[in-house]
């Protein structure tokens, strides 16, 4: 069962140009993913990265927004989540202007790893989720074995 959010566009969430600030957005992605995130893992999480965060279509002031999010794959303790969001017009038509996949980490009391529950696969639209999950996070691993994730002022050594 998906996460949903649902935001009405103020003045305060929207650039110059009356159109939504991308960090806005991130935020209220980053909060959805994270409740969806810990719904699955019964447990606290973190955010460990953020792998695709797609701008399809602009969201501008007064728009409704509906941000909904699903867990698309699980491993040891770790989950992607996808967050679509959808602006949402008054005659009931949706329209996607965002995806995102994100990366948590369920974590104990004590801020370590732990073990979470497996994704229950039903669908083939799932399964075809999972399976790009699969893709995205050898291509993730890929990148940190040879170097281009680092965090700041880590070294090889």
């Amino acid at each position: 069962m998906p996460t949903q959010h649902v935001q009405i566009v103020m003045s305060s969430h929207v650039n110059g140009a009356g159109r939504l600030f991308g960090g806005q957005l991130m935020e209220w992605i980053d909060v959805v993913a994270a409740v969806a995130a810990r719904r699955h893992t019964r447990s606290d999480v973190t955010l460990a990265a953020v792998d695709a965060l797609e701008f399809i279509a602009p969201v501008h002031m007064n728009d409704t927004v509906l941000l909904s999010a699903d867990v698309t794959w699980t491993g040891r303790t770790s989950l992607e989540v996808c967050v679509e969001t959808f602006v949402e017009h008054l005659t009931g038509r949706r329209q996607l202007v965002n995806r995102a996949y994100l990366v948590f980490v369920a974590v104990d009391d004590a801020g370590k790893p732990r073990q979470i529950p497996p994704l229950t696969v039903t669908t083939a639209a799932q399964r075809q989720e999972w399976q790009q999950a699969e893709v995205r996070r050898a291509h993730r691993l890929g990148q940190r074995q040879f170097g281009q994730s680092k965090a700041p002022g880590e070294t090889d050594a």
